[in-house]
């Protein structure tokens, strides 16, 4: 079988059997694949905690018919471990993990942007230095511009008519003007679309500055937006804690 080396972030993990795992790993340069690792849940396995989730790990592994066999495995940076220990940044992870494997449809197809993304991401939340939440929107909004679903915060969505507006509908695709604002849109605040561009734009100075009610209702419209365009909810999305 043939052998190659790819590095990584661990989505999920599944256990198989009595002791291995079937674990999900967006790579670098293959994109989103699916491996077995045989014995890795002994107590003796020498991959240990190297495949935990939200691990940034460096693989070698057997290219199989449906599953490829994890035989080295080398942790490049424990992100996950240091940030199951804050149940907020936990959450935010958890979160970015999930929708990281559903963006990433089909396997073997290169998601290059969507992993330097989600490794970026992991290493800020791991930092601590940013509120989680801000990180996590941060994450969602340029994930879902990665995968063509960029939300319009300038110019209407519908109509491209210059902004500022401030009626936000979901299937519209953002902001929307009174001319053209449908039936279900609900009214933002200046500040929670403001925030929405700062975080899309990387201004983390004004993020930051940003008061928690306008995180809540920023955060609020993204997470609609994301399960929108997902079809149906994530299964971490009800755990987030926002503070």
């Amino acid at each position: 079988m043939p052998v190659y080396r790819d590095e990584g972030v661990v989505l999920r993990t599944t256990p198989l059997a009595e002791a291995d795992r079937i674990i999900t790993v967006l790579t670098r340069r293959t994109g989103r694949i699916r491996a077995v690792a045989k014995g890795v849940r002994r107590t003796s396995s020498r991959f240990g905690a190297r495949l935990e989730p939200g691990t940034y790990v460096d693989l070698q592994l057997h290219e199989g018919r449906s599953l490829d066999t994890v035989t080295q495995a080398d942790i490049l940076s424990p992100y996950g471990a240091v940030i199951a220990s804050d149940y907020p940044r936990h959450t935010a992870a958890a979160v970015m993990l999930e929708t990281a494997e559903r963006l990433t449809s089909e396997e073997r197809q290169p998601a290059m942007r969507l992993f330097l993304l989600l490794v970026g991401g992991l290493r800020t939340l791991a930092q601590g230095e940013r509120a989680p939440s801000l990180v996590l929107d941060a994450f969602l909004l340029r994930a879902l511009a990665i995968a063509g679903y960029g939300m319009a915060l300038a110019d209407c969505a519908h109509c491209g008519d210059p902004g500022p507006h401030h009626a936000f509908s979901v299937p519209a695709g953002g902001v929307v003007c009174p001319e053209c604002r449908p039936h279900g849109a609900v009214s933002m605040s200046p500040a929670a679309v403001k925030l929405l561009s700062d975080l899309l734009t990387g201004d983390w100075a004004c993020a930051g500055a940003s008061e928690a009610r306008t995180r809540r209702e920023a955060g609020g419209c993204v997470a609609a937006y994301l399960q929108w365009h997902l079809e149906y909810g994530l299964r971490t999305l009800p755990h987030l804690e926002r503070v």
